[in-house]
């Protein structure tokens, strides 16, 4: 299946256009009678699309309470640590509809007890537990190194497929410590939307496009959704295309 690429103007036309995309689907998956599964992201063109959605008057023809939220990857920092996906999720869009909290699905913290091995388990079991075995959108943001979610390049996280969350240490990323979904979990989606802003990613999203490309080299080459993945970027980030 060949990728799609959608380009924006700049960030801000970017996240309106993923937000109003979003909201779509979200509706669509409502209308056929399922709840709607989605993996957040985070970083700052993240943010600003979940800023977006809140403020859509469009969002009113979603059921905000029935729609299931789970993240791609997470800091292992404090639950009220800024650095945490979690946090500003629940700040921009989160807190800001009528999500029903059962239904958001956080990876856990550093401060729940756990060590970072019994969290990625935990979060494996939380997964499995509460979701359909697929993600309807697993949104990812994209590192200039080509890295998505937690999988940065040549880390030996990107070699583990026998679980849904792993414990990532020494990222070259501070923190160091950090949750991630896998490839075999991030693939299970029916759509994947990378959103990717700026120039200095501009390389790191041609690289990632180029058949063949290496995951171990760019781990974005190595998330594919099964009926659609979409390259959401703005013109910079589009520049080296």
């Amino acid at each position: 299946m060949t990728a799609e690429v959608r380009r924006s103007a700049d960030p801000d036309a970017l996240a309106d256009a993923v937000a109003a995309a979003l909201i779509a689907r979200i509706a669509e998956v409502q209308a056929e009678g399922r709840v709607p599964s989605v993996a957040l992201t985070g970083g700052s063109i993240a943010e600003r699309i979940h800023r977006a959605v809140a403020t859509s008057i469009d969002g009113l023809d979603v059921d905000w309470s029935e729609v299931d939220f789970y993240f791609g990857d997470e800091r292992y920092v404090d639950t009220w640590s800024e650095e945490r996906n979690a946090l500003a999720a629940r700040r921009d869009l989160l807190d800001q509809v009528e999500v029903d909290p059962a239904r958001v699905h956080e990876m856990p913290a550093s401060d729940s007890g756990l060590t970072l091995e019994e969290a990625a388990a935990a979060y494996s079991d939380t997964v499995h537990a509460h979701g359909t075995g697929e993600f309807d959108v697993v949104m990812l943001g994209m590192g200039p190194d080509g890295h998505v979610a937690s999988l940065f390049p040549g880390h030996p996280a990107l070699d583990v497929d026998d679980r849904i969350t792993v414990a990532v240490t020494g990222s070259p990323k501070p923190p160091p410590e950090r949750l991630s979904l896998t490839f075999a979990a991030l693939n299970r989606t029916r759509a994947v939307w990378f959103v990717v802003s700026g120039e200095a990613k501009a390389d790191a999203v041609a690289r990632a496009r180029q058949p063949g490309a290496n995951l171990h080299d760019v781990p974005a080459a190595g998330v594919v959704g099964r009926e659609e993945t979409i390259w959401w970027v703005d013109a910079a980030a589009a520049s080296a295309l």
